[in-house]
């Protein structure tokens, strides 16, 4: 089973009406992202393949019980669900419920009292500079350097993510409009449906300028106003740019599997490595808290401690 989502049942489970409602309720009043919205879809749903073993449905939200969200959350423990993954889940049915008691269809809450278990430690992976340069440098051998409609749109995709740090979804959400490269900034739309003006690197509106001249030769409708278009003429989506930079990290003889997050990481990193604080990387990031920057310090800690191990005179190692 995945990970991050899939069914606890062979038979993907019809979607109730109250499920319905709680990710109309999400898109419309809370301004959820639709991946967001999109994976707490899968989340209930996988609940309610769990319920209908028991002859129970999130149809009826208030005949569920704390024993079956126990159950739930122990069957996801024995797939070893990633923690992160049943947190998530967790989340969705939390506000589930929170909806359903507004609604007056539950008058309790079977997830009353349920922890979320402690997440793993994991630290954001990033690319070193001089692999992130060599990701948006392709070598003259490199298929990305044919000269392409294709390659042009890559390396200004590559490029804003590395130079600007956004997330993948808010690159490819970009509209022409969204795009002054007289000015040097991009207008995001973050999680929650967030605005904030991104600045743009100098290495980055070269390339989106090259790109922004030449993306007539993709546009298949007039009409169409996403700024990164696919092969046929539509929005490129998350999948396509994930396919994209790992292509390109292959090519640029990048071992590890590099995905569009790393990029963002990157960016981050290199920041802090070249003497920025934590508030601004927070505010260029569009992080609403700063202990979640905050996963960055390790980083720039590491590299303080490597330097103090070699120079100061009462480091070990500057006695070797």
């Amino acid at each position: 089973m995945s990970s991050t989502s899939g069914s606890t049942d062979a038979a993907a489970p019809a979607r109730p009406e109250t499920v319905a409602a709680y990710l109309d309720h999400l898109a419309v009043a809370k301004g959820y992202a639709p991946a967001t919205i999109a994976a707490y879809g899968e989340d209930l749903l996988q609940f309610e393949a769990y319920l209908a073993r028991s002859g129970l449905t999130l149809a009826r939200p208030g005949e569920v019980t704390r024993g079956q969200a126990r159950g739930f959350l122990a069957e996801l423990h024995r797939r070893r669900e990633a923690k992160t993954s049943m947190g998530r889940k967790l989340s969705a049915l939390r506000g589930f419920y929170v909806f359903m008691r507004q609604k007056k269809l539950a008058a309790a809450d079977p997830l009353s009292g349920l922890k979320n278990p402690k997440p793993e430690k994991r630290q954001p992976r990033a690319l070193n500079v001089d692999e992130a340069v060599a990701l948006v440098s392709p070598r003259a051998a490199s298929p990305h350097a044919d000269g392409s409609i294709a390659s042009c749109r890559d390396l200004a995709l590559a490029e804003l993510l590395y130079g600007s740090g956004l997330r993948v979804s808010e690159a490819v959400g970009l509209d022409v409009n969204d795009v002054d490269l007289s000015q040097g900034i991009v207008r995001v739309l973050g999680k929650g449906s967030k605005e904030r003006l991104a600045p743009v690197s100098d290495a980055a509106r070269k390339r989106l300028r090259e790109y922004s001249m030449r993306r007539g030769e993709l546009v298949t409708a007039p009409a169409e106003q996403a700024f990164f278009l696919g092969a046929r003429g539509g929005r490129l989506d998350r999948r396509q740019a994930a396919r994209i930079l790992d292509a390109m990290a292959k090519e640029a003889g990048i071992a590890q599997h590099t995905h569009p997050h790393m990029l963002r990481h990157s960016f981050a990193t290199h920041l802090l490595e070249s003497g920025a604080d934590l508030r601004s990387v927070q505010e260029l990031l569009g992080h609403e808290r700063l202990s979640t920057t905050q996963r960055y310090t390790h980083l720039e800690l590491a590299r303080i401690m490597q330097v103090y191990d070699k120079a100061h005179p009462r480091s070990d190692e500057s006695k070797s």
